[in-house]
């Protein structure tokens, strides 16, 4: 069997597809599995040893561009790929797979992908998780619904290059002289995700009196957040808070993600990527909601609060209130913290 996976667009879907490709292998351990995916994930894909290979797609999100989806694949028609999985929910996503003739095409519903699945699951919402229905998409369609469940799916987990990850930590100045606990304040989504900088300058203070050191994580439509964060902290201080967005690749980030023993994280990639690699989390749900894409791991403290307005799943708060994330104390924070260290 030859699978050839249509990727999600976004880091934390990525991280979280890799339990699809553990549980491909465990119901046909002799299975290739070839993904699909934007450019950019790729350093990701090969820290998945499930994954054969990663190709580029070279269409940028949500762009239709029918003649080189025709293009690609008709490159893919001679790779014998028996199988395609297709993650994305969009009618676009589907055309690869029959333009390369794979004979089946498993997906849900979606975009009303009539014709372009003939393995077609109508009713994704059968599974509460978002990893659920990724996973489900293993099982035949009648048997899904009984074999698979949030508690019966491995977690993902991403390789760590120790080379890579001296390199960086070199290159970065960075020493473990002290604990690192881990900052990821940013959340490409929108403002909606995003615990306010000044809480999170708090939260570093206290853990640098507590003898910690802070790695702020983050692209560089991060870095001028970090450095409020940064420069809200006392001049004593910042020796010991490290602004490293933009400075890093993604998986430089995951190697040095991986030094962390915690991680403070809005609901964001680099949340999935910290889960991947073992840290503590402790994820703040402001918008969004834990209940569908929860961090995979069993040392987390999940942090929201329950307001009739939320989750709304909106990028900017309709209300213009963004009482969700400023309720959010960072005492609550701090006692999260607390709670994972205790033996």
């Amino acid at each position: 069997m030859k699978f050839l996976v249509i990727g999600p667009s976004w880091v934390g879907d990525m991280v979280m597809s890799q339990s699809l490709y553990k549980r491909l292998l465990n119901l046909y351990p002799h299975a290739v599995i070839d993904v699909l995916a934007p450019v950019w994930s790729k350093p990701i894909l090969k820290r998945m040893p499930e994954v054969n290979c990663s190709i580029d797609m070279p269409i940028k999100h949500g762009k239709f561009d029918l003649v080189q989806r025709w293009q690609i694949g008709r490159s893919l028609a001679g790779k014998n790929y028996t199988h395609a999985i297709i993650q994305p929910n969009s009618a676009k996503s589907a055309l690869i797979p029959l333009f390369a003739g794979i004979k089946q095409r498993t997906g849900w519903k979606g975009e009303m992908r009539y014709g372009l699945l003939n393995d077609l699951r109508p009713n994704q919402r059968i599974f509460q998780y978002m990893v659920e229905q990724y996973v489900a998409l293993a099982h035949k369609k009648e048997a899904m619904l009984h074999e698979v469940s949030i508690i019966n799916i491995e977690a993902p987990r991403l390789l760590i290059d120790k080379t890579t990850q001296r390199i960086t930590k070199t290159r970065l100045l960075l020493s473990k002289a002290k604990p690192v606990v881990g900052l990821c304040p940013g959340a490409e989504f929108g403002s909606s995700k995003q615990w306010p900088d000044q809480t999170y300058a708090e939260v570093a203070s206290t853990l640098i009196q507590r003898g910690n050191q802070v790695w702020m994580f983050g692209s560089s439509n991060d870095e001028s957040v970090c450095a409020d964060i940064f420069n809200a902290l006392p001049i004593e201080q910042k020796p010991y808070c490290i602004n490293l967005a933009g400075k890093t690749s993604l998986v430089e980030a995951v190697d040095l993600l991986a030094e962390c023993h915690t991680v403070i994280s809005n609901d964001s990639g680099l949340m999935h990527v910290a889960a991947a690699v073992g840290c503590n989390i402790i994820a703040i749900y402001g918008s969004s909601s834990p209940s569908y894409t929860p961090p995979l791991s069993n040392k987390i403290r999940i942090l929201s609060i329950e307001m009739e307005c939320r989750p709304c799943f909106k990028r900017e708060c309709p209300l213009n209130h963004l009482m969700c994330l400023k309720k959010l104390t960072p005492s609550l924070v701090l006692s999260a913290y607390d709670s994972l260290l205790l033996p």
